[in-house]
């Protein structure tokens, strides 16, 4: 495959995708894809909009050097350039997963409307993935492998080179006479990816030149059951999850432990979950689906968790722990709630609640005891919180994100959920009418 056929090739893969933002790394292969881009930007599709976007880990001491290499080529290409600045944190998936967290995140921030964004992933980046995930003893989602074309968060991704070999890749550089930055960490094989690239598939492709193709083809093959399975499924999906998301615990019981496990890993692949392994799903299943009616369980996946409530699985961000935190408010500016809750305003729509004396102490807080009697305003008994909360429906996770208003220490409201006697306001008394926008970061 000569550069042209390069060339082509990409633009077949692009299809009507004309707004493109290339992830790049000042690599070989970023570079061939970028040249490529550019080359048909020029030959033949005038109309093609290109952005470059440099992503700065700060996890080699070339990093900067590197950014400044692909500011001069993308200069010299007429190609607008970015550079994004990411911390990585490894302490939870290792380097290697944290680091390309942080650069997707980051990416996903940037991408216009409109756009999308192009990585230069090829055919042995393909059958590596492959073999990662036959390592990990993955199914067939996992053997999948990449594909041309998928979401990325509210955008796509694409994937122009999967078709195009490492050496195909390396030839076209080559006579197209192209600079790159060389990674230094690439050639550590204690990274397994690049312990299958150093070691393995050489020795491999000398006795089967073709491997890589037929693992394509394999993955291809797998990735058309998967879709088969979703489209299947996709009723009893539908008919299991609410419309908030969460999935029917009593309709999972009566499937198949096989259609179970499929149903489960389409309900988190439609929240952006990492695929579980089967171990975890089956601490999801008989842990946290079938523990015992009064346990609060949890299981974390990834950034995620699962938690029950009422029969039903809900799928959850992490949460910080806020149980502690006590906000001191008089109400002349609007309190920012921590943990991306939003905030309290004073406003002319809200709750109503009688306006504080001078000598009451004004407090926000996230937890109150639940042997706390309360008597809300439209009711004529008292109920431990405990008890209040459990006839509103309200989830024991949000029992600790609900914004508690004190007077001292009298519980006046639960904002946006209730209001006590003793904070109902009273005609010809000053009143306060408090507005609470959840949609504030």
């Amino acid at each position: 495959m000569g550069s042209h056929e390069v060339i082509q090739q990409i633009a077949k893969r692009l299809g009507r995708d004309k707004r493109i933002l290339v992830a790049f790394s000042g690599g070989i292969d970023s570079s061939v894809l970028l040249h490529a881009l550019v080359t048909l930007r020029s030959e033949q599709h005038s109309d093609l909009q290109l952005r470059a976007i440099y992503v700065h880990h700060g996890l080699s001491r070339y990093a900067q050097a590197w950014a400044e290499h692909c500011r001069a080529q993308c200069a010299q290409w007429q190609v607008p350039f970015q550079v994004a600045h990411v911390d990585v944190d490894p302490s939870e998936a290792g380097i290697e997963a944290a680091a390309r967290e942080a650069r997707y995140q980051a990416i996903s921030a940037l991408l216009n409307d409109g756009e999308v964004l192009a990585t230069a992933q090829h055919l042995d980046d393909q059958c590596e993935t492959f073999l990662l995930a036959l390592k990990r003893g993955s199914g067939p989602a996992g053997l999948s492998a990449m594909p041309f074309n998928m979401p990325f968060g509210v955008h796509r991704q694409i994937r122009p080179m999967l078709d195009i070999s490492r050496r195909q890749i390396e030839d076209y550089a080559k006579k197209n006479g192209l600079s790159w930055v060389e990674d230094d960490s690439n050639q550590d094989a204690r990274f397994d990816r690049n312990f299958l690239r150093l070691q393995i598939l050489p020795a491999i492709a000398q006795r089967w030149p073709h491997f890589s193709n037929m693992v394509s083809r394999s993955a291809g093959l797998c990735a058309e059951q998967e879709s088969l399975l979703d489209e299947l499924l996709a009723p009893d999906l539908s008919r299991l999850m609410s419309a908030d998301g969460a999935m029917d615990i009593d309709g999972l019981v009566h499937v198949s432990e096989m259609k179970r496990r499929a149903i489960l890993r389409r309900w988190l692949s439609q929240h952006q979950v990492l695929m579980p392994s089967q171990e975890q799903l089956e601490k999801l299943w008989h842990e946290v689906a079938l523990s015992k009616p009064d346990a609060e369980p949890v299981l974390q996946l990834g950034m995620h968790q699962v938690r029950r409530y009422r029969q039903r699985l809900y799928l959850l961000p992490l949460f910080q722990g806020i149980e502690s935190v006590v906000l001191a408010w008089r109400g002349e500016t609007s309190l920012m709630l921590p943990d991306c809750l939003g905030q309290l305003t004073l406003a002319e729509s809200g709750i109503h609640v009688r306006a504080p004396t001078v000598e009451e102490k004004v407090t926000v807080r996230f937890s109150a005891p639940g042997s706390l009697t309360v008597r809300v305003t439209d009711r004529r008994h008292s109920r431990e919180l405990k008890k209040l909360w459990q006839e509103l429906g309200v989830p024991p996770w949000l029992r600790q994100r609900t914004p508690l208003l004190f007077y001292g220490e009298i519980l006046i409201a639960a904002i946006g959920l209730f209001v006590t006697l003793e904070g109902q306001s009273v005609a010809d008394k000053p009143v306060w009418c408090i507005h609470y926008d959840k949609n504030i970061a």
